[in-house]
């Protein structure tokens, strides 16, 4: 699969480094030894890249870990530290590129780096002092090694970042992250004959291999063999399997000053947001947070919707002055706020002191209709008051044809914000609009739905999805969500459901920051499905991952004052 003509690998290699594609010519400056081997405790070598000033003396370090090949055609990346006098380590991770061991995501990256990290203390070219960079799971390699063993740990730089690796990773509110878990997986599988080369992407048929059943034999399906990915169909719930990488209560654990930067349109997003807000929250220090615009790349145009040349930051000089501060000891200006957001729709930065924001207020958007809220041709409404009648609105959900995802949140596919308005003419989607802003109205901040509903399958899942309509009549997607009806209540223990009860349910869209302005419109999606950024759910209330048939499901969202179905906006008041 490609973006822009590029391999989502090589893309990966480009951006986890610096969040910008760049090089840097090879200078006399410095030195590259390459391919050193480093033992870990359990005496398998892994392989790096290491990259000095060429000249006498010791020098803080910066690593970077990375399971995408440490070697590119961009195999210098350690020049512009080097040369900025820093050490530059960078390693592939264990059954990665030239590394001893097999590769297993996840299980192995904790003990590795803190080894990794021993073994360059032990160097007479490191001064003592650590730092560390990347992005996604270039960021989870940072977090999880970051609570033991740091006294040489001074201060990281995540971007983009993999922090919780089951609840936002692998799955959101038990539905399995399909489009990304399993892309992903995929795109990181070796050829089942042995090669050392990964397997070619661009040669899938990513829609039918998506939509092979049952889940727990994707691989088998393809050809490939997964053992990852089979463990994670077998754990839909909180586990023990997960705790190890799963990085749950990392905030109250991690010291390390830290930058992190994420997008509104990232796939790790919330967990971001969630690290950052129960960081402060528990009183740690040095804490900063930058949200722009992107998808999972920084200074990357995320999608339909233009933003400009100001929503690109220069996070490479960033970066040279965070290092240089907390390695070097240099008592520079960072000019950094605690959080740093653009702001869609109005389409500036703005500096912030926290996330969420303290001057927040919550404000519940109504649904309503006459029974007729199916479509864009539908009669869906959306206001702050509560409807004095009792209605519903009734669609049926066919897994075998789901919601396709159009943006959003979510790896090998179009990220960002897309006109959803081919989307909205399926009769599977509720659709409910509010009437044109007369002002300005900012939403910056966690979104909630709430919804009463019913269906008559034993399991079923519920998506709903924050729209900004333009006058034009363009519609683009701003942050959505889902809950699998049987985790309603907890991550931990599976209940399904009684078919034809009415329950209510709680679904996180995440976040964003954006303006409705005056001519605008919001508009709330509400359907069952979302593929394949979500897995469909079959609709049997079987075990998890083992259906190779599903059934359609009859769905009934109801709202009026005795069930008030409504989305619960973060909305910032206006200071002028």
């Amino acid at each position: 699969m490609k973006k822009n003509g590029i391999t989502v690998r090589k893309v990966f290699q480009l951006i986890v480094l610096t969040g910008t594609l760049c090089s840097w010519g090879k200078t006399a400056s410095i030195h590259i030894q390459r391919d050193v081997m480093i033992p870990m405790r359990d005496g398998v070598k892994l392989a790096a890249n290491i990259t000095l000033p060429n000249k006498r003396g010791n020098f803080p370090v910066i690593l970077v870990r990375t399971p995408y090949g440490k070697d590119s055609d961009e195999d210098d990346w350690g020049t512009y530290w080097a040369e900025n006098g820093f050490g530059f380590v960078i390693m592939d991770c264990r059954g990665t590129g030239n590394s001893e061991g097999e590769w297993y995501p996840g299980i192995n990256e904790k003990t590795d780096g803190i080894y990794t990290r021993s073994w360059i203390l032990r160097q007479k070219w490191c001064n003592g002092n650590i730092g560390t960079t990347g992005g996604s799971y270039l960021g989870f390699t940072q977090f999880v090694s970051s609570t033991e063993s740091t006294e040489s740990l001074k201060a990281m730089f995540p971007i983009i970042p993999l922090i919780d690796w089951f609840n936002g990773g692998t799955y959101i509110n038990g539905a399995l992250s399909l489009g990304t878990a399993m892309g992903w997986g995929l795109s990181m599988a070796r050829p089942s004959e042995g090669e050392d080369a990964l397997i070619d992407e661009d040669k899938w048929d990513w829609e039918k291999a998506f939509r092979k059943l049952p889940l727990i034999d994707f691989d088998k399906n393809i050809g490939i063999k997964l053992p990852w990915m089979r463990d994670w169909v077998k754990h839909p719930s909180y586990s023990d399997y997960w705790h190890g990488i799963s990085l749950a209560d990392v905030e109250k654990k991690c010291k390390i000053p830290l930058v992190t930067v994420s997008g509104w349109y990232d796939v790790f997003l919330n967990q971001v947001l969630k690290y950052h807000s129960d960081a402060i929250n528990k009183g740690k220090k040095n804490q900063y947070l930058i949200v722009g615009p992107w998808g999972h790349g920084p200074n990357y145009s995320a999608g339909e919707r233009k933003f400009g040349e100001n929503s690109k930051l220069d996070l490479e000089a960033l970066q040279l002055k965070w290092f240089n501060h907390w390695l070097k000891g240099e008592k520079v200006n960072l000019g950094l706020p605690p959080v740093k957001i653009y702001v869609m729709g109005k389409n500036y930065w703005r500096n912030e002191n926290e996330f969420p924001l303290k001057r927040t207020k919550y404000v519940n958007y109504y649904l309503n209709s006459n029974r007729d809220a199916n479509s864009l041709s539908g009669e869906g409404t959306l206001s702050q008051q509560i409807p004095s009648e009792e209605s519903s609105d009734t669609f049926v959900y066919d897994p075998e044809n789901p919601v396709p995802t159009k943006g959003g949140s979510i790896l090998f596919y179009e990220y960002g914000a897309f006109d959803q308005k081919k989307i909205e003419g399926r009769d599977d989607i509720l659709v409910f609009t509010s009437e044109s802003m007369k002002e300005e109205l900012e939403i910056t901040g966690w979104v909630k739905m709430i919804i009463y509903a019913a269906t008559d399958s034993k399991d079923t899942d519920w998506t709903a999805k924050l729209v900004d309509v333009y006058p034009d009549g363009r519609a683009f997607n701003l942050c959505d969500g889902i809950i699998r009806a049987r985790y309603r209540k907890n991550l931990f223990k599976p209940e399904l459901i009684t078919p034809n009860r009415i329950y209510k349910y709680e679904i996180d869209l995440w976040a964003t920051s954006n303006v409705f302005l005056p001519g605008h419109k919001i508009r709330v999606e509400i359907s069952s499905s979302n593929f394949p950024r979500f897995d469909r759910n079959p609709n049997t209330g079987n075990k998890f991952g083992m259906d190779d048939k599903m059934k359609t499901a009859r769905q009934t969202v109801y709202h009026g004052a005795e069930y008030p179905s409504h989305i619960i906006l973060p909305v910032i008041p206006n200071d002028k």
